[in-house]
């Protein structure tokens, strides 16, 4: 037996086994795939931020503030 899931479902299950709860980013280009995956599995909370660089600052500021 085959595993047909893609890879943006692979990626996302990972994340959920991890424990990840909230993802950072700016969806476009080539991964737009993960945020169809994001948003039909529901399990991790997106937070859209305005730029790239807003993502990396909220992701390590949540890492501080909640130790995760």
């Amino acid at each position: 037996m085959t595993d047909e899931r893609s890879g943006a479902a692979i990626l996302v299950e990972s994340l959920v086994r991890q424990g990840v709860e909230f993802v950072f980013g700016y969806p476009g280009g080539a991964v737009l795939p993960i945020y169809d995956e994001l948003f039909s599995d529901q399990r991790i909370r997106h937070i859209l931020v305005r730029h790239e660089a807003g993502a990396a600052h909220a992701a390590e500021g949540y890492a501080r503030a909640t130790g995760k």
